[in-house]
Order: structure tokens, then C-alpha cells, then sequence
């Protein structure tokens, strides 16, 4: 009797939004275990902006119910105004890939699900500003993240994420970065470059030492950060630096150190590519898998990262420099709370010398 009445509150609610053409609509804590299917059927909630299915019990969003609901994707995507969707605190496990097509969604929060991937059908979202994926079984993020231009917070605290994909550095509004509480143990090389990013926030990722020095005038949290591990517990490139180890990114083929005046052949001929197609044309589609592998036409295309000291990119090589955060004056700010130690990524011997953190 009790689910009946609840059942029948719940289509007069979605009743009502469509004929009043509501812009809001509010189902949380309604104790739903399946997605209501009176939200894809007929037409009214087109006006819709806001949709929040806060703390209920939902497992999964229609996935496969275009056989059975043959306007479900014509229904997503005739959400043409919604801004805001919160489906947080519920037990979701998928997202479907159809959610790309909420093409003005601005705000998406996911948070305290049981999420172990997100579609790359995510990356579709260009209007998005605020995404909150945190307290999930996330490994990785979804490959075209990068692709939300407008995205300005990305909370993905509490997740079993191993790395942050370095594509993320080119998001041109990103302005607050939190990834605490994950299984860090290095940061892309260009993290902290672009200016708008002010917040990164990586505490309690008890594998992670390094800190692009890129980051040294930002707002930053790693607390926790640097439990004394050995370095065969981490299969990475590493270098010391006297007690102080740090790992790189999985993607560095090499490090270069003061007496490597010359750089290997490959990533001469990286450099000279990038430096004719793109700094002279603006245009790396003049090369293709036929030309070259698509590995190193990916790295064209997001180098590993640009020296510290010159801007200069790098894609197979780096010459890293530590500076204990010891030795700065944000050492008080932790009060020994943290091992980390800030890491300047050079090009070559020359920029490896002459570069200074404290200049």
C-alpha cells in the first residue's frame, strides 16, 4: 500500500512539472531504486534546467531502454535547457553514454555512487562547469575529459585513480583541481601552467612526492602525501635526489641528467616536427597514422609537457631539479604533515642549470 501511494505522489510530481513546464524538479529522497520512467514518456519537461535525484537508491540510468522506449534518446536530447543534475548518494554503477547529448548541462554531480568508469561520452558536455565525481571506484577518467572546455571544478576525491591524464592541463578554464584521498604517485608535468588553475588539492595520496614546480605559486593541499615507500613497490621511472625519491609519469621514456648534453635522437626529431608543423603551419593535421604511428601523433598533439624554464616541449625525455618543500617558504603550512618535494621539468642541461624556483 505504502509503495503505491509513493508511486502515485511521484506521477503527480512529474504530472504537474510537465503541465506547468517547471524549470526545476525535485526527487530526492524518494527511495528509488529505478529510474521513473514517467520522466521518458510524452513531452513538458523540455523547459526543464534543474533536475536533482539526490540520496535514493538508483543502480543504473536507462541504458538499454531504446528498444523498449524508442524516443529515449530523442527524449535526453530534447533536454535542451537542463543545467543542473545531481544524482548524488545513490548506488549508481553505469551512466549511459546518451548523457553527452545534455548538450547546456553546466553542473553534474555524481558524487558518493559506486561508479568504476565514466562514458566518454562525457567529454560531449562543452557547457559543463562543474563536475563532482568524488566517493566512487573510478580507475581512470574518461579519455575525453579534456574536451569540456568550460570546465571550471573537477572533484574526483575518494576514487582509486592511479594518474591525471595530461590531456587535462589543456583545460583552458579549469580553476579548481581536487583529487584527494586516490592512489596518486605522480602529476602531469604541465599541471599548474595554465594560469587559471589557482586550487589543486591531492591529499592523502600516500605514493605521491613530486610536485610540478609549476604548482609552487598556487593554492595546494597534499597533506598526507609521501609515505617513505620503496621504489620497487611502484613499477615507474624515478630519480634521487639524497633521502628524496620521486616517480614520473609512465609515459617518460628517460631522464636526462647534467651530463646528458646530448639529447636521444628521437626526441630531436619530435622536436623538429612539433617545432615545422606546428609553431610554423598551427596546424599538426598535416600529419597522419601513415605518415607516423598514432602514439607518437598523439604526443604531437599533447606533448608530455613544456620545460619549466624555456616552454620548450618534451615528449620522450625530461631533466628533472628538486626543491625539498623544506626549502620553501610553504614548509610552515604543513608543519611536517607532508614528504612531497616540488620538481622542475627541464628540456635540457642548459635550462636544468640556470633554473631557480625561488627566482
Amino acid at each position: 500500500m505504502w509503495c503505491l501511494v509513493m508511486a502515485s505522489e511521484l506521477c503527480k510530481t512529474i504530472s504537474e512539472a510537465k503541465l506547468e513546464r517547471h524549470k526545476n524538479l525535485f526527487l530526492n529522497y524518494r527511495n528509488l531504486h529505478h529510474f521513473p520512467l514517467e520522466l521518458l514518456k510524452d513531452e513538458g519537461l523540455q523547459y526543464l534546467e534543474r533536475l536533482y535525484m539526490k540520496r535514493n537508491s538508483l543502480t543504473t540510468l536507462p541504458e538499454n531502454l531504446a528498444q523498449k522506449l524508442p524516443n529515449l534518446v530523442e527524449f535526453i536530447g530534447s533536454l535542451v535547457k537542463l543545467q543542473f543534475l545531481d544524482l548524488s548518494d545513490n548506488a549508481l554503477e553505469i551512466v549511459c553514454p546518451e548523457i553527452g547529448r545534455l548538450r547546456s548541462l553546466r553542473h553534474l554531480r555524481l558524487a558518493n555512487n559506486q561508479l568504476k568508469y565514466l562514458p566518454a561520452e562525457v567529454g560531449d558536455l562543452r557547457e559543463l562547469q562543474t563536475l563532482d565525481i568524488s566517493t566512487n571506484r573510478l580507475m581512470t577518467l574518461p579519455e575525453r575529459l579534456h574536451m569540456c572546455l568550460s570546465l571550471q571544478y573537477l572533484t574526483a576525491d575518494r576514487n582509486h585513480l592511479w594518474s591525471v591524464p595530461r590531456h587535462l592541463c589543456q583545460l583552458p578554464s579549469l580553476n579548481e583541481l581536487s583529487m584527494a584521498g586516490n592512489r596518486l604517485a605522480f602529476l602531469p608535468l604541465d599541471l599548474g601552467r595554465s594560469r587559471e588553475l589557482q586550487y589543486v588539492y591531492v591529499d592523502n595520496n600516500i605514493h605521491l612526492k613530486g610536485l610540478p614546480s609549476y604548482l609552487y605559486n598556487k593554492v595546494i593541499g597534499c597533506s598526507g602525501c609521501g609515505s617513505p615507500i620503496q621504489v620497487s613497490e611502484v613499477k615507474l621511472l624515478s630519480f634521487s635526489s639524497g633521502q628524496l625519491t620521486v616517480f614520473l609519469p609512465a609515459e617518460v621514456k628517460s631522464i636526462g641528467t647534467e651530463t646528458d648534453h646530448v639529447l636521444p635522437l628521437q626526441e630531436l626529431a619530435m622536436r623538429t616536427l612539433y617545432n615545422t608543423y606546428y609553431r610554423f603551419l598551427k596546424d599538426l593535421n598535416f600529419l597522419t597514422p601513415i605518415s607516423l604511428p598514432k602514439s607518437l601523433l598523439e604526443l604531437l598533439h599533447c606533448p608530455l609537457g613544456h620545460c619549466h624554464r624555456c616552454s620548450q616541449p618534451m615528449f620522450t625525455i625530461v631533466y628533472p631539479k628538486l626543491f625539498p618543500l623544506r626549502e620553501t617558504p610553504m614548509a610552515g603550512l604543513h608543519q611536517g604533515r607532508t614528504t612531497v618535494s616540488f620538481v622542475a621539468y627541464c628540456c635540457s642541461t642548459q635550462c636544468l642549470q640556470t633554473f631557480d624556483l625561488l627566482s
